[in-house]
């Protein structure tokens, strides 16, 4: 207990990192890049690589509270590394043109670091207030982002393009911020993409419904909570993606089972409503997001996803275990891919692709452990949010190339590294709740 207190009063620790990490995936946009270093690296995976550093050197020391021992998101995530590293040294080996050899360097430290981000989060965020606290700031921050997003929605107009920041630079990522769909613009936010915004707006959802009850039940108020529920569920639907739409669908199914069923059951039908109110405030919405669906066969979206899928099939069998290299296959001298299953499969072979599933598997089997060790119904309902964003990201990954776009990629990693905090936040309580019945015995 004392070393809880110690961790809990001292002003800055692992979930304070956290934070700043939140900040620069989910405000910054994503289209910056620091300006004054030879290669793409944005302003998150900048800091994720910092918290890489602060992670290898808080462990040489047994003073900063540094979690250590084993853990389930840990061992998934070092099989992951090393696997992509054997890609990389048998795909070096032989001869690799040019821009497919830079291309793979980079994906390389970018796998490094979101792996160390997750585990760095695993070890340094210690206490169940400290993570709630640090869920809160990325639920504001991804409010941040869909508040951005209806501007470009309703408006036409992009908020996060009138931003500069000294010593970051534009990259221009092929993407357009105002994409459009039947008669409505597809906002984007502060990422990449329509789909990923759709996505990372989903992964919102849970946690934000989750601090609505929490808050409550301590009698606090609710109205911020249920704002920022609104504007991403109502973001996720206006981003007109198939994936926020399977992934909704997902969160309220997760969310039906595992939450009680007095708030389950009504939670589903505020969503319901919800629906309908958006529906009628913005007419024609309800016929272009069925039409996506009812009519998928003939979508030219849908068509061009699935006519390379042969092409895939060749690409796999020249490199079946351990694939040709990771970032090697280039959309742009190749295809455009849009099922990361199969370009993990192509890129790092089937041993890559168990290793991938193995990841979110992991984060589910952390996040199902704790929930089954605690009795803190906030440890309990963070864990709940953790099994829906998994499983979501896990169904988003077969619709799109999900580990090409950033912001998508920091939220899965990050997500999965609270996973696996959570899982110590439990098995420690568990600990003391043991110790304490064991102790008036005694």
């Amino acid at each position: 207990m004392a070393d809880e207190r110690r961790l809990t009063a001292q002003r800055a620790d692992g979930a304070t990192l956290l934070i700043f990490y939140m900040v620069a995936l989910l405000v910054v946009p994503a289209r910056f890049t620091i300006a004054f270093v030879p290669i793409t690296l944005p302003p998150a995976l900048f800091v994720a690589m910092c918290l890489a550093v602060v992670w290898f050197a808080a462990h040489l020391v047994d003073h900063l509270g540094m979690a250590k021992g084993r853990n389930a998101v840990r061992t998934v995530l070092a099989i992951y590394v090393m696997l992509h590293l054997m890609t990389y040294a048998l795909a070096t080996r032989r001869y690799l043109p040019i821009d497919e050899l830079s291309v793979s360097d980079s994906a390389l430290i970018r796998v490094v670091s979101m792996a160390a981000l997750a585990v760095f989060i695993v070890d340094a965020v210690r206490s169940g207030e400290r993570l709630s606290r640090a869920l809160r700031v990325m639920v504001a921050c991804l409010t941040v982002s869909a508040f951005v997003g209806l501007f470009q929605f309703g408006l036409g107009l992009d908020l996060a393009s009138y931003i500069t920041l000294p010593g970051l630079r534009v990259q221009d990522n092929g993407y357009s911020a105002l994409e459009s769909r039947s008669i409505f613009f597809r906002p984007a936010g502060t990422v990449n993409h329509p789909i990923e915004f759709g996505l990372v707006c989903v992964l919102g959802v849970p946690f934000a419904a989750h601090f609505v009850f929490q808050a409550k039940d301590k009698g606090e108020p609710v109205g911020r909570w249920w704002m920022a529920l609104s504007l991403l569920a109502l973001m996720a639907i206006l981003s007109l993606s198939r994936t926020a739409i399977i992934g909704l669908v997902v969160t309220g199914i997760v969310m039906a089972i595992l939450l009680p069923r007095e708030r389950g059951l009504p939670l589903l039908g505020v969503g319901a409503v919800f629906l309908g109110g958006a529906s009628v405030v913005v007419p024609g919405l309800f016929g272009t997001v069925t039409s996506m669906f009812s009519n998928i066969e003939d979508d030219p979206s849908f068509q061009g996803r699935t006519k390379d899928y042969d092409g895939a099939w060749l690409e796999i069998a020249k490199h079946p275990w351990l694939g040709r290299g990771f970032g090697t296959f280039l959309p742009s001298k190749y295809t455009i891919l849009d099922n990361q299953y199969l370009l993990t499969m192509i890129e790092n072979g089937y041993l890559g692709l168990i290793a991938f599933v193995l990841l979110f598997l992991g984060g589910i089997f952390a996040a199902l452990r704790a929930r089954a060790l605690s009795k803190d119904e906030g440890v309990r309902g963070i864990a709940m949010c953790l099994v829906a964003a998994m499983l979501t990201s896990a169904l988003g990954a077969a619709t799109f190339d999900e580990l090409a776009f950033s912001v998508a990629t920091g939220m899965t990693f990050m997500l999965i590294g609270v996973s696996g905090a959570l899982l110590r936040i439990a098995r420690q309580e568990a600990a003391e709740r043991k110790a304490a019945e064991v102790s008036p015995a005694s």
